[in-house]
Parts: structure tokens; C-alpha cells; sequence
């Protein structure tokens, strides 16, 4: 049996990852202006100047030169319908009236498995486009859609959470399941996809109305089962659907104490929204280390209210963002930052773009409670990097030649960069994306 060591490959350019969350931290991230990152076998082997480490390459090595440009993690999205991309950028008058139009309608067509992994492979292509190389992702009621997607991401080797829906009243008769067949079909695709590969699983209940207090006591029941599983659903994210879960659980405290009451608040728990919290939830999110995913493209296109960065980060609730497609109206997390920092300033207060970046990367993978798996560049991790241009459109190149500061420079990235700044992505240490001359 051979023995000998995979050849290292090498990439230059300027290096950008963190550590701890700049939010709480004056020294959160490593930066290396001349920097190169070493992947061998899929994987991390070092990351930092090229001064220092150019010489522990073995002879011969090749190094692929970016400088110019910058290496990051890949981008983390957190909440995200892979079924709604066909329907984004659908006009409604508001969160309920916009899912009953097109959404239900939309998602009908899954039970079809060679229309779920057409648009699975058309989703995957987008995010990685967008160098987007971990999601957090609904799929559909149909069990078939979750194959279609898990086969989709497998065959791109991504690092990828994913779930069928869970949903037995309050919808249309073609996509309701029920309590129990919900919960048998959630079992059987957690034993067929969770930890196969990199494909990671997530019991998902669309949202409290849509499930019956039986159902989501199975999804409780399902998540003590499986401890090491993920869980997904809707909180909080309309003042309209607030006072509906009100009426269906007027002995709940809260919203988020429908999920709390029925064992759903824990590790690997992301709750999308949670922009009408009280104090208190925030509070049990962060006793239960339950994360939200913050979601301000879809926030402002549906009307939904702002996110309260302020008040999250005095409860220290853990804190990620995402693009929540096809209410959000791009599949881009540099536009994503664009609409959060403008969010912020709406409530009062203030992101710098080194938070923004956090939040995408490393933030996003302490939320899921993959610190160390994905993320950042420690070493051992997986190799998700992506290649940033800072003059990928001529006003970004006029813009990024004037900056002063890395936080400059990352800001103009957030406000002025979108799919077209992502030059490569690499997953698992493979190029999947390549932007086009």
C-alpha cells in the first residue's frame, strides 16, 4: 500500500479569515496581505504569510498566484429554499398571501424527481457562482426532493444541510403530509444522507402553523433522537404571522416557546428571522445555543421588519446570515451584507464590514457548530476558499484603488460586489467554480 504524502497545492494572495467574533474581539481575524494557503488532500494544511511558508512547500511545487486579489473561506448560507428559485422575484403584498400565490404553487412541481434535481443543479451552480460553498437548506415535502438535492451536492463533493419539509395542516392538500408519515419519511432520510459523505441533515417543520402540536412533538421527539442532526424552521419573521401562531398556541409565552415547548431549542437549532423577539426568547436562544439566521434581502422584500443586531448581540444569541431565496432577491452574500449593513443603520446602529464577513464565514459555521470543519483556515479544516477581485467591475476597481484599510476594502466589496467579484471557488480543494474571462 503506497504511503507517499498528496502533493501539496499552493495559492497566493492576500489572506483573510477569523478566529473570534470582531463584534467581541480586538483581535478577531488574520490578515496577510502576501499570504499563501496550502491544501493537501482536501484539506488545510497551513495558512499565512508567503514569506514564511513558501519554503516548507517540497521542491517542484506549484503555486497558484492570485495576488491581487483575495482568499477567504467560502461563504455560509444559512436559510435558503432551494425549490423557490424558479419563483424569485415574485411580487406580493406580504409574507402569507406571497406563499399561498406562489410558493405552494411552485413547490407542487417537486414531486417529480427529474424536475428537483434539475433546479438542485442549477441552485448548487448559482451559490457556488456566488462562492457560496455551505447552505443551510429547505427542500420540499416530497422525500424525492431531498434525494434529488443530496445527489445534486454529493456529486459536487459540497459540505451541504438539508431537510424535507414537515407540514400537516394550514397549506394546500397537495403538499400536506401528516404527523406521522412526516416524521417516518424524516427518519428514513436522516438514515440515508445524514454524515454520507459531507451531506449533513436537518428536521425541518416549515413553520409552527403549518404543523400540527403532533407534529412537532415528533420533530421534538426526532431531534432528542438525534442529537447530532440539525434542525430548521421559520420564527418570528411577521407581525401577521406572530398573532396567527397566537391564536393556534395561545398557551405559548411566545412564538419561539411553541418550539421551545415541544424540546426544539439546542445545538445545531437555526431559527430564520427572528425579527419579533421579546427579550426573553433572545435570552433562551442563547442559554440554548439555538442560532438565528438573519435574513435582510428577504426582510425588506416582504415587508417584514428589521433585524435588531443590538439587542441579539446583548443576549450574545449566535448569529449568521443568509439570503433566505426566493424571498430574498439575490443568491449573493456580498448583496446580502449590502442589505444588512443598510438594516442596522435602520435600527440604529452599526455592522463594519469585518462583522459582515464574520458573519458569513466563520459566524455562520459556530452557529451550526462547525468550528473547525468549515469556516475559517485553521488547520485540518476542509478547503471551501473562495477568490475575491476587487476590481471585477470598474467602479469597484476605481473604488477599491482609493481604500486606505483592510475594513475599507472589505466594505466596498460588501456594498459594491456581487457575483461577478467571485473570480474562483474551490470545495473540498477542487475548483467548482471558475468566472469567466
Amino acid at each position: 500500500m503506497s504511503t507517499a504524502t498528496p502533493t501539496p497545492q499552493a495559492y497566493r494572495a492576500s489572506l483573510l479569515h477569523f478566529h473570534a467574533d470582531p463584534a467581541f474581539s480586538e483581535q478577531a481575524h488574520a490578515w496577510h496581505e502576501d499570504g499563501l494557503l496550502i491544501i493537501a488532500d482536501g484539506k488545510v494544511q497551513a495558512a499565512g504569510d508567503y514569506a514564511q511558508l513558501h519554503a516548507s512547500l517540497p521542491p517542484g511545487s506549484v503555486v497558484e498566484d492570485h495576488r491581487g486579489k483575495l482568499i477567504l473561506p467560502g461563504f455560509i448560507d444559512t436559510h435558503v429554499h432551494f425549490p423557490q428559485t424558479d419563483m424569485i422575484a415574485s411580487p406580493a403584498p406580504g409574507l402569507l398571501p406571497w406563499l399561498e400565490t406562489y410558493t405552494f404553487p411552485t413547490e407542487r412541481q417537486f414531486a417529480d424527481p427529474a424536475h428537483a434535481r434539475d433546479v438542485a443543479d442549477f441552485f448548487l451552480d448559482e451559490l457556488l457562482r456566488c462562492g457560496t460553498t455551505t447552505a443551510m437548506v429547505y427542500c420540499t415535502v416530497h422525500p424525492a426532493s431531498v434525494d434529488a438535492f443530496f445527489a445534486a451536492s454529493e456529486a459536487r463533493q459540497l459540505r451541504m444541510v438539508a431537510g424535507k419539509v414537515m407540514m400537516d395542516r394550514n397549506c394546500p392538500e397537495f403538499l400536506r403530509d401528516t404527523a406521522e408519515g412526516g416524521a417516518r419519511d424524516t427518519e428514513d432520510l436522516i438514515q440515508r444522507w445524514h454524515k454520507r459523505g459531507r451531506a449533513l441533515y436537518a428536521i425541518t417543520p416549515r413553520f409552527a402553523p403549518t404543523s400540527t402540536p403532533a407534529q412537532l412533538a415528533l420533530a421534538g421527539e426526532l431531534a432528542r433522537a438525534y442529537p447530532d442532526t440539525y434542525l430548521q424552521t421559520h420564527v418570528a419573521e411577521n407581525e401577521d404571522e406572530c398573532q396567527w401562531v397566537k391564536s393556534l398556541f395561545p398557551n405559548a409565552r411566545s412564538y419561539l416557546d411553541v418550539y421551545d415547548h415541544y424540546g426544539m431549542l439546542r445545538p445545531r437549532a437555526m431559527y430564520g428571522h427572528c425579527i419579533w423577539l421579546s427579550e426573553r426568547d433572545r435570552e433562551r436562544m442563547a442559554e440554548t445555543q439555538s442560532a438565528a439566521a438573519v435574513c435582510p434581502s428577504s426582510n425588506l422584500f416582504l415587508g417584514s421588519g428589521l433585524f435588531d443586531f443590538e439587542r441579539a448581540d446583548a443576549a450574545r444569541v449566535p448569529l449568521s446570515l443568509a439570503t433566505d431565496v426566493g424571498g430574498g432577491t439575490s443568491f449573493s452574500m456580498l448583496q446580502t451584507m449590502n442589505e444588512a449593513y443598510k438594516v442596522a443603520r435602520m435600527k440604529g446602529s452599526y455592522l463594519p464590514a469585518m462583522r459582515m464577513f464574520y458573519l458569513a464565514t466563520l459566524g455562520a459555521a459556530r452557529g451550526m457548530q462547525l468550528e473547525g470543519t468549515i469556516g475559517n483556515f485553521a488547520a485540518g479544516a476542509e478547503a471551501d476558499f473562495i477568490v475575491l477581485d476587487p476590481k471585477a467591475t470598474p467602479l469597484l476597481a476605481r473604488r477599491t484603488a482609493r481604500c486606505n484599510s483592510l475594513e475599507e476594502l472589505l466594505f466596498a466589496l460588501a456594498l459594491l460586489g456581487d457575483d461577478r467579484a467571485v473570480a474562483v471557488t474551490f470545495a473540498a480543494g477542487r475548483r467548482v467554480h471558475q468566472r469567466a474571462a
